[in-house]
This record gives C-alpha cells, structure tokens and sequence, in this order.
C-alpha cells in the first residue's frame, strides 16, 4: 500500500506562488507514474499535470501550461508541484495521485492510489 499526502497548499493573491508537495510513504514510489489533479467550486475534478517514473517526461493542461512545473524527487519519495503565476481560477483542492505504471492512466478517477487533498485559494 502506498500512503500519500499533499502539503503547501493555502490562501496567496493572484500573481503569486506556491509550491505544492506530496510525500509517498509504504513503499518507494520510484517506479510509479505521479499525478496531480484538482478540484474547483463546483466542479468536476480535471488532470493539471504528471510525470512519469522513468525517463521523467512531463505533461501539463493546457491551462497550466508554462506556469506549474510537476517534478520528482527518488531520494524524497516525493513530487512536486511548482505553481507560478496563479489566477483565481487556479482555485481548487489540489490532489496527488500514483499509479503502478509508466505512464499516469487517462481519465480523471480510475488511479491506484489517492492523497487527501490540500486546499489553494487564489484571491484576486
């Protein structure tokens, strides 16, 4: 079992930053593809970005595209999610997830494995 849990998330005003972590414990993450997906006021959960365990090719919505940065650190079992230039609507319940596979499954909620969540308020 892996066990994941987000962390950095909170309030900051449009144009700022926050970096986002999720910390996998239970077993090395190394060969797991990594995802972060989030949730905004009533709406449906959408993909923001993912990396995968090796090479460490990344991918990105196009609404994020140029600002978040997704990387990964084998030593810290843990990946990151570098938010810059965020907007009100980059509002959202950011979740990390993991799947037992090279590349992150598609779809939005058919993964192995699940954070909690960590709030991002983004106020304009």
């Amino acid at each position: 079992q892996v066990q994941l849990v987000e962390s950095g998330g909170g309030l900051v005003q449009a144009g700022g930053s926050l970096r986002l972590s999720c910390a996998a414990s239970g077993r090395t993450v190394s060969d797991y593809a990594m995802g972060w997906f989030r949730q905004g006021p009533g709406k449906e959960r959408e993909f923001v970005a993912s990396i995968n365990y090796s090479p460490r090719s990344t991918y990105y919505a196009d609404s994020v595209k140029g600002r978040f940065t997704i990387s990964r650190d084998y030593a810290k079992n843990t990946v990151y999610l570098q938010m810059n230039s965020l907007k009100a609507e980059d509002t959202a319940v950011y979740y990390c997830a993991a799947d037992q596979s090279f590349l992150l499954k598609p779809g939005v909620n058919d993964h192995d494995y699940w954070g909690q969540g960590t709030q991002v308020t983004v106020s304009s």
